[in-house]
C-alpha cells in the first residue's frame, strides 16, 4: 500500500511517523515548505534542520526508523491543476493541509475518483474532549470540526491525537491489524 501525504507539518509529519512504526513501507510526502524553529513543538523535525525542506528533512527522519522505507518527495505547491497527477499510484491520501480553501480544493480534485482521503479539520486548541470521526464517501475527517487555527494555537497533544487516529484509520483500510 502506497500512502501520499499532501502537507508534512504537524498532521502529515506525525502521521508519517506512526504509519512507518507500524509498517508502512511507502509513502509519497508533498510538500513545498520548509522547516520552522516556531512548528517544532508538534512536528517531526529538530533544531538542525530548520530552513530545510520538508519533503527532504521528513524522509531523512523516517529512513533512520526504517532503512528499507521507500520515500517519495515531491517540493511543490499544490493547485487545483496538479493535485491528482501528484497522488497518482498512492492508495489513500492523507489531507495535511493548512487553509480550508487548500484542504477544499483537495478533496475536490481527488473525490470525484473515489480515492480514500483521509482528513483532519478542527486541530487546533486544547479541548480534547470534542474530537470525533466522520465518514463522507470515500472520505474520513478526524478532528473537532470546530476550532480554527486562526482563532486558537496548535498544541501537540491534540495534533498527535489526531494524526494517531487518521493513522489507524489508514492501517485498516490497509489491512495492518489482524
Amino acid at each position: 500500500m502506497k500512502i501520499g501525504i499532501a502537507g508534512v507539518g504537524g498532521i502529515g509529519s506525525n502521521v508519517a511517523v506512526y504509519l512507518v512504526r507500524s509498517g508502512v513501507r511507502r509513502l509519497k510526502l508533498v510538500d513545498f515548505d520548509c522547516v520552522e524553529a516556531g512548528n517544532l513543538n508538534r512536528q517531526f523535525y529538530f533544531r538542525d534542520q530548520t530552513g530545510r525542506p520538508k519533503v527532504d528533512m521528513l524522509a531523512e527522519n523516517l529512513l533512520r526508523i526504517a532503512p528499507d522505507l521507500h520515500v517519495e518527495r515531491a517540493r511543490v505547491k499544490l493547485d487545483t491543476l496538479s493535485m491528482a497527477g501528484t497522488f497518482e499510484g498512492c492508495d489513500v491520501i492523507v489531507e495535511g493541509l493548512d487553509g480550508a480553501a487548500d484542504k477544499k480544493a483537495l478533496l475536490e480534485a481527488l473525490l470525484p475518483a473515489g480515492r480514500p482521503i483521509v482528513s483532519a479539520s478542527g486541530v487546533a486548541g486544547r479541548h480534547m474532549d470534542r474530537m470525533e470521526t466522520r465518514r463522507i464517501g470515500a472520505c474520513t475527517i478526524v478532528g473537532d470540526f470546530l476550532t480554527d487555527a486562526a482563532n486558537a494555537r496548535c498544541y501537540a497533544p491534540k495534533v498527535a491525537a489526531i494524526a494517531a487516529m487518521m493513522a489507524h484509520i489508514i492501517l485498516e483500510k490497509g489491512g495492518y491489524y489482524d
